[in-house]
């Protein structure tokens, strides 16, 4: 590589290679030189190469792969939820929850607002606090610390940043959710795949990232995010028997779909583990705009947790709190949650078959989407598909190595008519069978 690269000491070294990065002389990808070679030709000892990369890496400025070196990183967007709302195709790739399936909020705001809340009063409504702990019953552990935090996603990113430095390995499901993607890639750790089944995690896998270094495990422990995945209780006690072998991993559960959900929870964090957290958001249910999770963790994990939040928002707005509590402690407003699960389940079945008649079988799991097989490669359905006035999901977007989410669709149907849902149907056979797939004629099956 014939880079002007220059310097005597670590931060030399490491100013030199940022300039050449930021002149675009080394892109996303690009194979930093060995530690041996960058030294002997620089003239200085291996251990200042090594503490310029760390620099770097601290940096967010490279990646290190192991036997694949040292590369600049990549700060590639990663594609988000919610798609594309201005477009003026029908949009079956949200993800999102159905809006006439949320709880009127207009009913219970008139009945939050209180004396106001100063600095220095406890970060956590006592009344929401005394319903958290009923609501995380389920923790691995019965003592367990209370945090409340802006969100699922606010949660997972402070408990990573608490508990690593960048360039450190977390283990993430394969395909995996979005905003796990970009957490993880946006703080600068390392993502190491963990194959997904439909019981989730898989053992083997799990087995590999350890072997491999993880300090942090993300497990989606049912409607998993996009394959409709649940761990089964029998995959549940097989992953707490490896886990068991490595209590200072930190375990994050996020139990996103929780009061929505078809399926028991079963947990994969052991008994009596040192690092662990279980995540709960309100945001399939009372909507995407209500960004408020509680996390029930280890005492050591929510201190940290805490000191995280400390520097930015030491606490979530009480008049959220009040606001949630409100809501999902109202009889009527839980049956109306129950009654959104068992529709999100229902249609994404009913979908599910229509796909099976027509030739392209599908298994609804749980959770707002379904995750549908293909015969061919997803973005050419996804094309036709375009021409036909949908806007369609290709699975690689969830993908860290499946080269299977290649074939898959991941669609949002549960808001269509029966009308719409059987044209889209229709719509995705005729595409399949345009680029060259097989499927049964359209009314056969």
């Amino acid at each position: 590589m014939d880079l002007e690269i220059s310097g005597r000491s670590a931060a030399e070294i490491s100013d030199s290679l940022r300039a050449l990065v930021e002149r675009r002389m080394l892109r996303p990808g690009d194979a930093l030189p060995s530690v041996r070679s960058l030294a002997d030709s620089l003239g200085v000892n291996r251990n200042t190469v090594v503490a310029a990369y760390r620099q770097l890496t601290q940096a967010g400025v490279v990646v290190t792969l192991g036997r694949g070196g040292t590369r600049v990183a990549d700060r590639a967007v990663v594609a988000q939820e919610g798609f594309a709302a201005d477009t003026v195709l029908r949009d079956v790739g949200t993800g999102n929850p159905d809006p006439t399936r949320i709880p009127d909020l207009s009913r219970a705001l008139a009945g939050v607002a209180r004396r106001p809340v100063l600095y220095g009063e406890p970060v956590i409504d006592p009344d929401l606090e005394r319903w958290a702990r009923s609501w995380m019953g389920d923790a691995p552990a019965a003592d367990f610390s209370l945090t409340i935090t802006s969100g699922a996603a606010d949660a997972v990113e402070r408990l990573l940043a608490s508990a690593l430095t960048r360039d450190d390995a977390v283990a993430l499901e394969d395909p995996c959710f979005l905003t796990s993607i970009h957490t993880v890639r946006v703080g600068g750790y390392r993502a190491v795949a963990i194959p997904m089944d439909d019981q989730g995690m898989t053992v083997a896998g799990l087995r590999v990232a350890l072997a491999d270094g993880v300090r942090a495990v993300i497990c989606t422990p049912r409607a998993q995010n996009p394959t409709g995945a649940s761990v089964s209780a029998r995959r549940a006690a097989e992953l707490r028997a490896v886990l068991a072998e490595h209590p200072y991993v930190l375990v994050i559960e996020d139990d996103h779909f929780s009061m929505l959900s078809r399926e028991p929870f079963h947990t994969i964090i052991p008994a009596g583990h040192r690092r662990w957290a279980l995540v709960r958001s309100v945001s399939k249910f009372l909507g995407p705009d209500m960004c408020l999770a509680v996390t029930a963790s280890d005492d050591e994990t929510a201190d940290r947790l805490a000191m995280r939040l400390t520097p930015g928002t030491t606490w979530v707005s009480h008049l959220l709190q009040r606001l949630t509590l409100a809501l999902a402690s109202d009889p009527a407003v839980l049956a109306e949650i129950d009654r959104a699960g068992a529709h999100y389940a229902a249609r994404n079945a009913a979908f599910a078959e229509r796909l099976s008649a027509l030739g392209l079988p599908a298994v609804a799991g749980d959770g707002l989407n379904l995750w549908v097989a293909l015969p061919v490669p997803a973005r050419a359905v996804t094309e036709r598909l375009m021409r036909r006035g949908w806007l369609a999901r290709s699975g690689d977007d969830f993908a860290l190595d499946d080269a299977g989410a290649a074939r898959r669709l991941r669609l949002t149907t549960h808001d269509l008519t029966d009308t719409e849902a059987d044209q889209l149907a229709d719509d995705i056979a005729a595409a399949v069978r345009a680029v060259g797939g097989r499927v049964l004629p359209a009314g056969v099956g």
